[in-house]
């Protein structure tokens, strides 16, 4: 199994509108092959960064899906949102415990 990391971080005070599209997001994800479990979490002492944890079965599954479903699953991400210049970054990690 692996993670996807995900970071960004919010410019324009957009942060409350970020998180309610992940709380009631529509779910486009789940349904992916070798989809395991999504995270969105956000720093306490920086609440406009926001992480999200993917969990794939395999890195195959996560490229594949990030190839060719990436922008559907953005759909639902609020109008006007800018982030900070450069602030987005994707990290793997191979999952070693549960």
């Amino acid at each position: 199994m692996i993670a996807a990391i995900s970071k960004f971080e919010i410019q324009n005070g957009m942060e409350v509108e970020v998180k309610n599209a992940f709380k009631n997001r529509t779910g486009l994800v789940e349904n992916a092959k070798g989809f395991v479990r999504l995270d969105v979490l956000s720093p306490i002492n920086n609440p406009a960064e926001i992480h999200l944890i993917t969990y794939w079965e395999s890195d195959e599954d996560f490229e594949y899906w990030h190839r060719h479903h990436l922008k559907e699953s953005h759909q639902h991400i609020p109008k006007g949102l800018k982030l900070v210049n450069k602030s987005w970054e994707l990290t793997k990690y191979e999952h070693i415990s549960s």
